[in-house]
């Protein structure tokens, strides 16, 4: 057996408490046509698109592990941030209406778009539907002023508020995807598999730290990390960060990040910037296994992965993690439209 699952801190992480979002584990497909086309024999999706609450997405791992410490506490008020097209607060409000938790989303316009698809469309009816309160601000100046007055009034109102940070995406957070990469461990095992490179994205962190501590710690595992949101040198500090602060909460020594290799090649002028290669990937993955990528985040790994295909041997196995954020794409509607015509 390749993977160290004996050395695994599994009773530290049953420890710590989490609320159950339900539909785990999420599949691991074969994607052969994908790899035929990138020249990869053995390209795997990892579908934490796939998930019955919410359209899916890779926040709501994180969000167990919040929405747990948010129970233990007697919270019935989350609030959370992000940007106005935020996969995390669509997905935060879905789970607070699952279970039965006032959800605050305080959004920022800091992507230089505008449009009606931008503006009203894509994540923010589906927030709404979920039943939060959406509060658009300018800038980071303004945000703060709308959560230090949210929380006023809910200590007025008697309500505790329990905040969440941008993306869940914190020492705790980052939990929910050692737990998700213990989850793909047993599923390569199953399917007779040793060894394994994975692809993950990397833009407020937990994902990317939470796979790179528990390939870490189980070995067999090589990561890909593409950033989508912060340049190269933003990116390392904050991942060694969040994996020391992870491995903090579950009593282990911090792994050498060594088996993780970052890369921003694909960053493109920014984040919610999408780029030509980021609609070719879009293009590829639907054209040849039917599956829908975003342009916020996992276009960009996409487009990661077709320049770094050539980098793997034939045989080995690559895994793309697809963190979701579908609804997402239809606030580019234009250029979506434009690149699928095109």
């Amino acid at each position: 057996m390749t993977f160290d699952f004996a050395g695994f801190p599994a009773a530290a992480l049953a420890a710590i408490p989490r609320v159950d979002l339900g539909g785990w584990p999420t599949p691991l497909h074969e994607a052969p046509r994908l790899g035929e086309a990138l020249g990869l024999r053995n390209l795997w999706l990892k579908r934490d698109d796939v998930h019955p609450l919410g359209a899916g997405g890779n926040k709501l791992r994180k969000l167990e592990y919040h929405l747990g410490a948010a129970q233990a506490v007697g919270a019935d008020t989350v609030i959370t941030f992000g940007a106005l097209q935020t996969n995390h607060g669509r997905q935060t409000a879905a789970a607070c209406a699952k279970l039965g938790l006032r959800c605050e989303l305080v959004l920022t316009a800091k992507v230089p778009r505008d449009g009606e698809a931008y503006e009203r469309g894509g994540n923010l009816p589906l927030d709404r539907l979920f039943g939060a309160t959406v509060h658009v601000c300018a800038d980071g100046e303004e945000t703060g002023r709308t959560y230090d007055r949210l929380v006023a009034e809910a200590q007025q109102e008697g309500r505790k508020v329990f905040t969440v940070p941008v993306g869940g995406s914190n020492d705790l957070g980052a939990l929910g995807y050692v737990r998700a990469t213990y989850e793909l461990a047993k599923q390569l095992e199953d399917r007779g598999i040793e060894r394994a490179h994975l692809v993950v994205p990397h833009a407020s962190g937990g994902t990317a730290a939470g796979v790179t501590l528990a390939t870490g710690l189980l070995g067999g595992l090589g990561v890909g990390i593409a950033c989508v949101s912060h340049p190269l040198d933003e990116a390392t500090e904050n991942l060694r960060e969040l994996v020391e602060g992870a491995a903090n909460l579950l009593g282990v020594e911090p792994p050498s990040l060594a088996h993780a290799k970052l890369g921003d090649a694909t960053l493109g002028p920014g984040y919610g910037i999408p780029t030509d290669a980021v609609w070719q990937a879009l293009r590829l993955f639907g054209s040849t296994e039917g599956v829908v990528l975003d342009p916020v985040y996992t276009g960009k790994v996409a487009a990661a992965l077709i320049e770094w295909a050539g980098h793997f041997a034939p045989d080995d196995h690559v895994v793309f993690l697809h963190t979701g954020g579908m609804p997402g794409l239809y606030g580019y509607a234009p250029e979506f439209a434009a690149a699928v015509e095109g």
